[in-house]
């Protein structure tokens, strides 16, 4: 049997029903998931890592990047033939593209989370894990990098996002497509991720803010987050990637201080260009030193430009990470 290590960070996936506030709370570690699931171990041979009781918005970079730096060490020390790392949704895309980009290894590691908790009749975190593990037993599996399964569903976890707030089937890649899926333990694959990278540093730097453009925004969010001493910006433009003209004289400040700023689209799909010339468009925006983020959402782009950020602050340097 091949060896599988199954780090458990919390998430809906731990959780049940608390009677004091009526609400899902983390209350499991791995070994009670485990033995409320005791099929898995005639899957493989399972070890468990509890890395904490974490909900989905408790996560934090620094989190992120200590939990990248215990599964290189697991990989190092025990060579494991896949992982497995529980998560809460609501981040889960974060932590999976931070360790798609800091960890570089054959092996498959495969982030899962759980839509409905413990208490619940539909309890969807038995078959996710499951399918996790079947995609870490499958040969064609390896050297895709990080991987995000839920409902079956393969994504990479530079593509996907999470689409609605309570449906198991959320987890979806809008620009591409699904790499494949999972139907009772067989694993089909129907493309490969779009690229790989890697960025490799221990270092991470959360001093970055996401700002969301909108009609009639102005550029106050933009001075203060300057003012207060941010070290980078994404902001989430309209469109192919523009902002009205008061928000692009925010942006303008941001650069005269040399503050690095990254444009991604608030569109849920597609990609950032500088195609328009008017006022605050694309052109004007390239002119003044601001990146473009290619497929990104602003919550991958932040996760970049933190662990970029931890390697340079070179514009020109930076721009590199996101070409």
């Amino acid at each position: 049997m091949k060896n599988i290590l199954v780090v458990f960070t919390g998430g809906t996936f731990s959780m049940k029903i608390d009677e004091a506030t009526g609400g899902a709370v983390p209350h499991f570690s791995g070994n009670d998931l485990l033995e409320m699931m005791p099929e898995i171990n005639t899957l493989a041979k399972i070890s468990i890592y509890d890395f904490g009781k974490y909900p989905g918005p408790h996560m934090t970079p620094e989190l992120m990047l200590k939990l990248s730096g215990d599964i290189k060490a697991f990989i190092e020390r025990d060579h494991p033939d896949g992982i497995v790392v529980t998560h809460g949704t609501d981040t889960l895309e974060e932590t999976a593209y931070l360790l798609d980009l800091t960890i570089d290894t054959e092996i498959p590691i495969v982030v899962i989370g759980s839509m409905k908790n413990s208490s619940e009749p539909d309890w969807d975190g038995p078959r996710n894990l499951k399918d996790a593990i079947s995609i870490c037993l499958n040969p064609n599996s390896r050297e895709l990098g990080v991987l995000v399964c839920l409902n079956g569903e393969i994504n990479a976890a530079s593509e996907v996002t999470k689409t609605h707030t309570d449906n198991v089937e959320t987890f979806h890649s809008l620009d591409f497509g699904a790499l494949g899926f999972v139907d009772r333990g067989r694993v089909f694959f129907n493309r490969l991720p779009r690229k790989l990278e890697h960025i490799i540093t221990g270092k991470i730097n959360p001093n970055v803010d996401l700002l969301k453009a909108y009609a009639g925004m102005n550029d106050k969010f933009f001075r203060y987050s300057v003012d207060s001493g941010t070290e980078g910006i994404v902001v989430e433009a309209m469109g192919v990637g523009n902002v009205p003209p008061a928000a692009f004289e925010g942006i303008r400040y941001a650069r005269e201080k040399n503050i690095p700023v990254v444009l991604v689209s608030r569109c849920p799909a597609g990609e950032t260009l500088d195609i328009y010339g008017y006022p605050g468009a694309g052109k004007w925006l390239s002119r003044i030193g601001v990146i473009f983020a290619d497929y990104l959402n602003g919550q991958k782009a932040r996760i970049k430009m933190m662990l970029a950020l931890g390697v340079t602050d070179d514009l020109e340097k930076l721009k590199e990470f996101f070409k």
